[in-house]
C-alpha cells in the first residue's frame, strides 16, 4: 500500500485565515482506494520530486515545482512587516539547502522543534532549545535526515535572536527566511539554479495531505532527547 499506510490527517485547504464557514468539497472524497493511492504514491513532478511527507490535491490545483518568492510577515505585537523568503526545493537538495541557509544564523543558535504528532488538524506543538553550537546542530539533525525530510508532522526552525532572523523547514518542507537584510539566503537559492518566480503557488496553499507513521514518532522523541528538549 506504500504511501497510503502513511496517510495522516484529515486533507488540509488552504492554512491561511478564512471566512469560510465550511470548508470546501475534497478532491478526495469520490476517489476509490486504488485511485487515491496511486495519487500518493506519485512524487516527481518534472524535474521536481516530493519528499514523502506531503502530496498535492487529486485534481493538482497547484503543481509541485522548485522556486522562490517575497512575502512579509505581519508582527501584530510589534506592528512591524517583517520580510520574509519561502521556497520549495528538490527532494535531492532539500537538506542541504537548508545546512546551508542555517550556517547564515552564526555560530550559537537557538531551536524549536515543532511537532503535529497526535493532533488533530491544524494544531501542534513547539519545543525549544536555546544555545547550540551550530556544528553540533548540523551533525544531529544530518542523522535524523530521513525525519526531517519525509515526515509530514516534523517541523523546525532555526533562529538568532541577536541578529534577529530565522530559517525554517515546515511539516510541508518549505523553505522560509525571516528578517531583515536576506540578500544572503537569496544568493545561496540562486547558486543552488532555485529560481525566483514572484507569482509562484506553493502546494500550503491549495488542498494537500500529510503523512507519517510510528517510525516518526520514535524518531522524533530521540531527536527531542539528543537536542536536550524537554516536555510533552
Amino acid at each position: 500500500m506504500g504511501f497510503l499506510k502513511n496517510f495522516f490527517d484529515d486533507v488540509f485547504a488552504d492554512e491561511r485565515p478564512t471566512a469560510m464557514a465550511a470548508p470546501p468539497t475534497s478532491s478526495f472524497e469520490q476517489l476509490s482506494e486504488g485511485q487515491l493511492e496511486a495519487h500518493l504514491q506519485v512524487a516527481q513532478y518534472g524535474d521536481f520530486t516530493l519528499t514523502d511527507a506531503v502530496r498535492p490535491s487529486y485534481n493538482l490545483e497547484v503543481v509541485p515545482s522548485a522556486g522562490y518568492r517575497h512575502d512579509v510577515y505581519r508582527d501584530e505585537e510589534n506592528r512591524a512587516d517583517v520580510p520574509v523568503l519561502m521556497a520549495a526545493a528538490s527532494k535531492e537538495r532539500l537538506l542541504d539547502i537548508f545546512m546551508e541557509l542555517i550556517e547564515q544564523l552564526g555560530e550559537t543558535v537557538d531551536v524549536v522543534l515543532e511537532t503535529s504528532h497526535g493532533h488533530r488538524a491544524g494544531h501542534h506543538t513547539d519545543l525549544y532549545r536555546e544555545q547550540i553550537d551550530m556544528p553540533i546542530l548540523q551533525s544531529i539533525l544530518w542523522d535524523f535526515e530521513d525525519l526531517l525530510a519525509n515526515d509530514g508532522c516534523t517541523g523546525i526552525a532555526v533562529l538568532n535572536p541577536s541578529v534577529p532572523q530565522e530559517v525554517q523547514l515546515d511539516e510541508h518542507k518549505l523553505l522560509i527566511a525571516y528578517g531583515a537584510s536576506l540578500q544572503t539566503y537569496e544568493e545561496i537559492l540562486d547558486d543552488h539554479q532555485i529560481p525566483c518566480r514572484e507569482q509562484m503557488r506553493f502546494i500550503t496553499e491549495a488542498e494537500h495531505v500529510h503523512s507519517s507513521n510510528e517510525r516518526f514518532v520514535d524518531q522524533f522523541e530521540e531527536l527531542k532527547m539528543r537536542l536536550g528538549m524537554d516536555g510533552e
